[in-house]
């Protein structure tokens, strides 16, 4: 649920689009959401990257029916790298992908070689993931020579968002930091199911030192309430791309904004963007 910056202004699509609700200058950016514009902000982004976008839609359709009236089971927008080796996919399923009770806005993987038919990795966004933060994953993500190397250690993680003033916790100071009002964490831990990865030793059953953790960042506005926004990392998912996307998420730039989300409008900062 989004809310408008000003009351008084419409909230739809087409007031923006017409020059509606000001835009206002808003912090901090981890609860800032994604303005309604997540697909836009990260299609943009490829686009610029000179990444390839295809549409796929799946649907029924019965003998003798009218080509408007084919029921879509899930209509699937799909971005390439000009490599073939990394893709971003912007799904809308009928039955979707849950974060934390969130559907999955976002999937992005990569491969080591383009003759496999397999990611080596995938990592999730749901909707309100600000933008500029799956922007800057996706903008680490290409430069990278070698996608699903590690070329880092998970310390690179924590020493971005200690940079913003997040605090390492207490209990896990070498895998896990939290925003000063505790709102939004970033942990390296259990990956949650269905999560896709290709190291086997993400299927062992059984808590062991074998078993490989992955990165999953969230905000809950307040204690016990749903979560404004989930991201998860497959354990594969080198650190230096998922630093990338936590130095953006901490940044104490302002980000540009016309609606906020209403479990955290009061929470945040705002000036007029002149």
């Amino acid at each position: 649920m989004e809310a408008p910056l000003y009351p008084e202004f419409p909230t739809d699509s087409s007031s923006v689009a017409g020059g509606g609700p000001p835009a206002f200058w808003v912090g901090p950016r981890h609860l800032a959401g994604d303005d309604g514009r997540l697909y836009d902000v990260v299609a943009d982004t490829l686009s610029g990257l000179g990444w390839t976008s295809l549409t796929v839609v799946r649907g029924r359709h019965e003998p003798d029916e009218a080509p408007e009236d084919r029921q879509v089971v899930r209509s699937t927008v799909l971005h390439i790298s000009p490599d073939a080796l990394r893709w971003a996919q912007w799904a809308l399923p009928d039955e979707p992908f849950l974060l934390g009770e969130l559907p999955v806005a976002w999937q992005i993987s990569a491969r080591a070689e383009s003759s496999s038919p397999l990611a080596q990795w995938s990592a999730y966004f749901t909707r309100e993931v600000p933008g500029e933060a799956v922007a800057d994953f996706l903008v680490a993500l290409d430069a990278s020579d070698q996608p699903t190397e590690p070329l880092t250690g998970p310390e690179l993680v924590l020493d971005a968002v200690a940079a913003h003033g997040w605090f390492r916790d207490l209990d896990q100071p070498e895998g896990a930091a939290a925003d000063p009002t505790f709102t939004s964490q970033i942990r390296l831990g259990e990956v949650p199911p269905l999560i896709q990865d290709s190291d086997p030793r993400v299927l062992v059953a059984e808590h062991d030192e074998a078993r490989l953790a992955g990165w999953q960042a969230w905000a809950e506005p307040s204690l016990g309430a749903p979560w404004l926004w989930a991201a998860s990392f497959a354990a594969s998912v080198p650190h230096h791309l998922v630093a990338a996307f936590a130095a953006a998420l901490s940044s104490t730039a302002p980000v540009l904004r016309r609606v906020l989300p209403a479990a955290t409008q009061e929470r945040l900062l705002r000036a007029p963007a002149s």
